[in-house]
């Protein structure tokens, strides 16, 4: 009787921290209810946006730091 009173207290305990690691059910699905309030995206000012980036002059290597930029000549 004894051994069983422990394993129900163990059991116990061993519930109530995991209650606590996940959080109660019913408040974690609380917050999935709430409006969206996002902002609308302007498809004339993205674009614009994207027209005002100027172009680059150089490709971009983004290697470059890895290697040397001009392979070696060799000799004769």
């Amino acid at each position: 009787m004894r051994i069983l009173v422990m394993a129900a207290a163990v059991l116990a305990l061993a519930a109530g921290s995991a209650e606590a690691q996940m959080g109660a059910g019913s408040r974690r699905h609380a917050n999935d209810a709430k409006p969206d309030n996002k902002p609308k995206v302007d498809e004339k000012a993205y674009k614009a946006a994207l027209e005002r980036i100027p172009d680059p002059k150089e490709k971009y290597d983004p290697w470059s730091g890895a290697r040397p930029s001009e392979p070696a000549k060799k000799s004769k």
